[in-house]
């Protein structure tokens, strides 16, 4: 300090406080209210949601076939095969009841047991009614059941009845009715596997026996003379054309010829 400033009064300095700034808590009482009001908007959501449901389950104007007796209950489309009164019995024990109370997935599962109905979907038509939509199981050959006894099979190989429309397919043989179901699907698919292949070469096969799952026979129709063909368990597409090119060879060589094995590349031989 200079000697003139000793006489000059002192400015004192601010002072700078530091630390954290105060906080101001949610007071108890505050905490308190705030959960009553919830408590009170949930009982009352509650009792709500009570009372409609109490409405769509007593209300008569919700129950299934309601006051209009005359209306189908049950609305059904996509069944062409599947009885329609079948899937009406699987609703019997929901007449009279509130749809609301119609359990959607034990019914569905119900609708699958039905001959022909592959899957089903289930809807509630507000207010008395229920829509249900079929997928029909699709045939893809005949099974033999007994004597003079044939059914359909699709490809799941669920055996079906019979149906009143006429099906171009060829007879399966070797799956019986006593199969488990997991036996007649492989069956199934190794036939499908053979049609496959052929492409438009299958139309003109009669008969297709799975009996031996490595040597499958298909009897086929050419030029009014039906031909079984050994065809083993692979290349199907290369040994049935190589019939083809050589069968007016065979018929005129062979014209008795009824079984033939094709497992060979290289040759055809007659089988006695």
């Amino acid at each position: 300090m200079l000697p003139e400033m000793e006489n000059e009064p002192r400015t004192a300095r601010p002072r700078v406080r530091s630390g954290a700034p105060v906080r101001r808590g949610i007071s108890t009482a505050r905490i308190v209210t705030i959960a009553f009001a919830f408590c009170v908007v949930l009982i009352a959501s509650l009792y709500l949601f009570h009372r409609l449901e109490q409405f769509l389950i007593r209300d008569p104007r919700f129950a299934l076939a309601g006051t209009d007796a005359d209306a189908s209950a049950v609305e059904i489309s996509g069944a062409a095969h599947a009885s329609r009164a079948q899937i009406e019995r699987v609703f019997s024990i929901d007449l009279g009841r509130s749809v609301y109370l119609l359990p959607l997935s034990d019914r569905r599962d119900a609708l699958r047991s039905v001959d022909w109905v592959k899957d089903a979907s289930i809807a509630r038509l507000w207010p008395n009614r229920v829509v249900v939509r079929v997928e029909e199981r699709k045939p893809v050959a005949f099974v033999t059941l007994g004597p003079s006894r044939f059914a359909l099979i699709d490809d799941d190989g669920v055996i079906l009845p019979p149906a009143p429309d006429r099906f171009t397919l060829p007879v399966l043989v070797g799956v019986r009715a006593s199969d488990a179901l997991t036996e007649r699907h492989d069956r199934v698919h190794r036939m499908l596997r053979l049609t496959r292949d052929l492409g438009d070469g299958a139309r003109n096969i009669s008969e297709i026996d799975v009996s031996d799952r490595d040597n499958l026979k298909a009897t086929v129709a050419r030029s009014g003379h039906m031909v079984t063909l050994l065809l083993g368990d692979r290349n199907f597409a290369q040994r049935y054309q190589n019939f083809v090119n050589h069968f007016g060879e065979i018929k005129r060589r062979l014209p008795d010829a009824a079984t033939l094995d094709l497992r060979l590349e290289d040759r055809i031989t007659v089988v006695e």
